[in-house]
């Protein structure tokens, strides 16, 4: 099965994906810089080969995740300069590191006209994969929704890969907080999981699905709050994460845990409930 959680590379790349390995995990996510700044960074390319060796050696997948500045949706023309020039530092970062992706947010509604606000998300992305190469692909995470809503369905996300001339560089990443707190999914009512899941778009969806975060909500769904509880512990509870799991291959799709820690153990010990709703949801 490959789950994880995600990791600090404080000690360099190379040292997250042995923390992986001590963890008994076959998968986890990373910043591939300062998660606080959309800044360049140079990073130690000899650390990043090391440790996409070591990942593959081990069979441990990465996942790279944006800076929480980047917004695909930004109007203004060096603002979107700034947010491309930042992704492709993490893209080539990712792609050194021998990782599958970097995890974007779909981006903020500005309150300019919605349909000008996709516009800009579309042009964000062109821009980005006509001058990208790699493997590392795009992966876009739907939203919590907030108090627009924006970014939170299957068929926003399935859209804008559609409407893009670069299919093949994007995919997806499915949060289930988010699809929780958005309100598209009541994780205590799997008949509204149903009718979700039954639109035409979800197949297309799931199959572009190239990593789920795992993540309980501290806030009912519908809140529209983008705030993780540990698993178990939160509004959707262990029941419900289990029936979402039945959605996806574990030995395809990595699952990883983005839950807070405060307690030595408490990783492990969560890591271990996760494996074990795996096993059950299969």
């Amino acid at each position: 099965m490959r789950y994880g959680c995600h990791l600090s590379i404080k000690n360099g790349y190379l040292q997250a994906a042995k923390t992986a390995k001590k963890l008994n995990i076959q998968a986890f996510q990373y910043f591939p810089k300062n998660p606080r700044s959309l800044s360049i960074k140079t990073f130690d390319v000899h650390d990043a080969a090391e440790c996409a060796s070591f990942c593959k050696a081990h069979n441990i997948v990465s996942v790279a995740h944006a800076a929480y500045p980047t917004n695909l949706t930004v109007h203004d023309p060096k603002q979107q300069l700034t947010m491309m020039q930042s992704i492709w530092n993490e893209l080539t970062i990712a792609e050194a590191c021998g990782s599958l992706g970097l995890v974007l947010h779909f981006g903020k509604f500005s309150g300019e006209d919605t349909l000008q606000t996709y516009r800009n998300s579309l042009q964000c992305i062109h821009a980005i994969c006509s001058q990208w190469n790699g493997k590392a692909k795009l992966l876009i995470e739907n939203d919590a929704g907030g108090t627009s809503g924006f970014g939170s369905t299957f068929e926003e996300s399935v859209t804008i890969r559609n409407l893009s001339q670069h299919q093949d560089k994007i995919g997806f990443c499915l949060d289930t907080c988010h699809l929780f707190s958005s309100g598209v999914w009541d994780g205590n009512n799997h008949a509204t999981w149903d009718k979700a899941s039954k639109k035409d778009v979800w197949e297309t969806y799931k199959n572009h699905v190239h990593v789920v975060h795992v993540n309980d909500s501290m806030y009912p769904s519908g809140s529209g709050k983008d705030r993780h509880a540990n698993v178990g512990k939160g509004h959707i509870g262990l029941d419900s994460l289990q029936s979402f799991l039945t959605h996806f291959n574990p030995l395809v799709v990595p699952f990883i845990l983005e839950t807070p820690y405060s307690k030595t153990g408490e990783k492990e010990q969560e890591l271990h409930t996760l494996s074990q709703l795996i096993q059950r949801s299969q």
